[in-house]
């Protein structure tokens, strides 16, 4: 049943390094039939990488979980859930800091949340400590029409 939005997919997978990749590139497929610049993909995918390695590495630690993605479009936005039901940040403020990481010993960079906010145009983190953490991402694609008005207005 088709609710406020233009198309919708969802999609989960066991919470293994290796599902990463393919987690970005299914959701930068879904991303496509919005006719995206290679720089816009390149955003979504890297932002989609850092909160899938998050709900890893940081959601499920040592154990094996699931980790979800619902991606949804409203006309030229693109709107990406990506969730997880792991341990919890109790501190969301905290973790999004720059710089800060739960896992110094792992050279963590401690800048997934940082990152995501520089390449979406919205970014929202809800978190309970014990059921797991959700992350929403927005980005408005700029369609062909905006491209054109933008050279012409340069």
């Amino acid at each position: 049943m088709k609710g406020l939005y233009d198309n919708e997919m969802k999609l989960e997978f066991v919470s293994k390094t290796n599902n990463e990749a393919f987690a970005r590139i299914a959701v930068a497929a879904f991303v496509s039939q919005l006719d995206p610049t290679i720089d816009e993909l390149s955003d979504i995918k890297t932002a989609v990488s850092e909160a899938v390695t998050n709900s890893i590495i940081h959601g499920y630690e040592d154990e094996e979980g699931i980790v979800k993605i619902t991606a949804k479009l409203f006309g030229n936005t693109v709107e990406i859930e990506v969730s997880d039901n792991g341990k919890g940040i109790s501190n969301v403020e905290e973790a999004r800091k720059p710089l800060y990481t739960s896992k110094p010993n792992m050279e963590r960079s401690g800048m997934g949340f940082t990152i995501m906010e520089s390449f979406m145009d919205y970014v929202n983190v809800e978190s309970a400590v014990g059921l797991g953490t959700k992350v929403t991402m927005k980005k408005k694609i700029m369609s062909m029409e905006d491209e054109k008005e933008t050279c012409i207005e340069a």
